[in-house]
């Protein structure tokens, strides 16, 4: 099942965590392996008819995230790129459960001391075309910018974050995704669910990682869930 027509529709998913709920999802299914982690495909009901389409574990952070966006890229050549996972929320800014609807990403862990800081930021940051997408929604979204960084929120950035950029939450991998994405004219969707939330006092998982393991569950189970009616979308 390697050939570039098999499959219209690749489902990127980055963290270990989102991962084993993913596979948990489809136990029958038989695990392929890549140079980045593992893959396989399932059939969907799409809109009446049965669409193939591959869950790959591209991994985490913005390294493992851009390298595997591009072999799935280059591998399937697929018509709709989708990214589901989690996020971390801003406390105050956004609840926890909150599905966004990436519609932009900006990648803030960028040191820049020769030339321009914003110039450089303004490099990595991506706008997704969503112009595809009919309201009402599949489920509840709040379009949003998400931010990345090869890092878990600081509490004492989260403030600077919102005010100097809008941002309501923030992940590791959406902004490579993206950048690719784009680079490749490839139409991409990005769901990231509000796993947990960080402010002034700390993260609420952040030591606690069977906390994560279980706000993760709920949240991936409602996007996979959600899938098809968004494909369904794109095929339209």
């Amino acid at each position: 099942m390697s050939n570039t027509t098999d499959f219209r529709v690749v489902v990127l998913i980055s963290s270990n965590v989102e991962w084993q709920v993913v596979c948990k999802l489809f136990p029958d299914v038989e695990l392929q392996v890549s140079p980045f982690g593992g893959w396989f495909w399932v059939d969907l009901a799409v809109g009446g008819h049965i669409e193939r389409v591959v869950f790959f574990h591209g991994g985490w952070g913005k390294v493992a995230a851009a390298a595997s966006t591009q072999y799935v890229i280059d591998r399937w050549s697929p018509s709709l790129l989708v990214n589901l996972g989690t996020c971390g929320g801003f406390e105050g800014e956004v609840e926890r459960g909150t599905v966004l609807l990436v519609k932009r990403t900006l990648i803030y862990d960028i040191v820049e001391r020769i030339s321009d800081l914003a110039e450089a930021i303004d490099h990595y940051t991506t706008e997704l075309d969503l112009s595809w997408l009919n309201e009402p929604f599949p489920i509840s979204v709040c379009p949003s910018l998400l931010v990345s960084a090869d890092r878990d929120l600081v509490s004492e950035e989260v403030s600077g974050l919102r005010d100097e950029f809008g941002a309501i939450a923030g992940d590791w991998e959406s902004g490579a995704i993206a950048y690719v994405a784009v680079h490749n004219r490839t139409r991409c969707l990005i769901l990231r669910g509000v796993s947990d939330l960080v402010g002034g006092q700390g993260g609420e998982v952040y030591g606690d990682p069977d906390l994560f393991t279980e706000y993760t569950e709920v949240i991936m189970r409602r996007l996979v869930d959600s899938l098809p009616a968004w494909i369904a979308q794109s095929f339209e």
